[in-house]
């Protein structure tokens, strides 16, 4: 099978949904009889073709993005992106002696559009993984574009082969928009191989959000108030952030404004393979976002043997048991994430338990489950064309 895979964002452009690509592409690298080459954005000025392993190769093309912008896709971004994309697409599927059988577009929205051109000048049927920004209702960031878009996306979906959300919540959003569109739920993946328990952690209790972007969904602004709520009585207690993005300043004259100095540190960018000793550290997970696909940050905590305090967002459900692994907390309630918090703070044996719960569940949820899932619906796909 030979697989045209188009995602804009790819390590170290990107969240989420970089990560799950990377991740995926690393199993089917393994994967005898099977060619894969993504479409992705480059974080330089040139374009450059790479192989990750196998016969799958990384064609990035820039898009103006560098060190500086690498966490936020502007309009532009994506406007350009869809454009280059889709002529290097064209000219790769005419320069292959073999050719392609399907295509695999991460997000409806721009991906999947030009999965939908290429389908009709070369007949190429296509897949559709959504992602989370890329279905209406997702983002308040998008709140004025989703009703212009809607239509499209849902032109789109129908024309699919599949809609592939990753978490049960995310179905539930898409089908909002589109009631009668079929959802194939195929759950992100997490490395329990490069993530796994420490032996010992510090005598400090370090609370981590993950690595990923710091944006306004996160919530973290109601996390530091919570921090600023509990430090008095805790004073072992510390947040510490990695990545960076758009709410980063507001957040950092939060924690001058509250006296959390010392006691909340933005690590900023962490390089993916170098993020495992930060979830090791720390001794409780909490991500009080407002939206969510599925988080891979959790996933990495859950692998990493951490209690999880999260909010009712995509994919929660799924990972967190409440009383087994984790708690489960209102939106932007700073009293109730105080409270859950401070339940881990106050028994440190309930932290190793649900710990221990956690990593337990985890290792259902590796990324080769996950490539073999779309490597199947892609199969699937083909077989229904012919």
């Amino acid at each position: 099978m030979k697989i045209l895979f188009l995602n804009y964002e790819y390590p170290p452009l990107g969240g989420g949904a970089a990560n799950a690509t990377a991740c995926i592409l690393e199993e089917w690298a393994h994967e005898p009889g099977l060619e894969a080459h993504l479409v992705t954005s480059s974080t330089g000025s040139e374009h450059e073709t790479i192989c990750v392993g196998g016969q799958v190769y990384v064609h990035r093309l820039p898009i103006g993005k560098n060190e500086g912008n690498l966490h936020h896709q502007s309009i532009k971004d994506l406007l350009l992106y869809s454009v280059k994309s889709w002529w290097y697409a064209r000219k790769l599927i005419r320069e292959q002696s073999v050719p392609f059988d399907v295509t695999l577009a991460f997000f409806g929205v721009p991906c999947g559009f030009i999965a939908l051109l290429l389908r009709l000048e070369f007949g190429l049927p296509f897949v559709v993984a959504l992602r989370g920004s890329d279905v209406p209702g997702y983002s308040q960031k998008y709140a004025w574009l989703y009703p212009l878009l809607r239509p499209m996306i849902g032109f789109i979906w129908k024309r699919a082969k599949a809609v592939v959300p990753n978490s049960v919540g995310l179905a539930e959003l898409a089908r909002q928009s589109a009631p009668d569109q079929a959802f194939t739920i195929i759950e992100n993946g997490v490395d329990i191989k490069r993530f796994f328990p420490a032996q010992h952690r510090t005598d400090e209790f370090i609370i981590t959000p993950g690595a990923s972007r710091v944006t306004e969904r996160k919530g973290l602004n109601y996390l530091i108030e919570a921090v600023a709520l509990l430090a008095p009585k805790y004073p072992t207690l510390r947040l510490k952030v990695m990545g960076d993005g758009s709410a980063r300043p507001a957040l950092e004259a939060l924690v001058k404004e509250r006296g959390l100095e010392g006691k909340v540190v933005f690590l900023g960018r962490i390089p993916r393979e170098e993020t495992t000793p930060y979830y090791q550290e720390a001794s409780l997970f909490v991500l009080p976002s407002l939206n969510e696909g599925m988080s891979n940050a959790m996933l990495e905590a859950l692998a990493t043997g951490l209690p999880i305090v999260a909010t009712p967002t995509g994919g929660t459900a799924e990972l967190v048991i409440e009383g087994q692994n984790g708690m489960v907390v209102p939106e932007r309630s700073v009293p109730a994430l105080a409270q859950a918090i401070e339940f881990f703070l106050s028994d440190l044996e309930q932290v190793k338990a649900y710990g221990a719960e956690s990593r337990r569940r985890a290792e259902a949820q590796g990324w080769d489950r996950v490539a073999k899932s779309f490597k199947t619906l892609l199969e699937n796909s083909i077989k229904k064309v012919s």
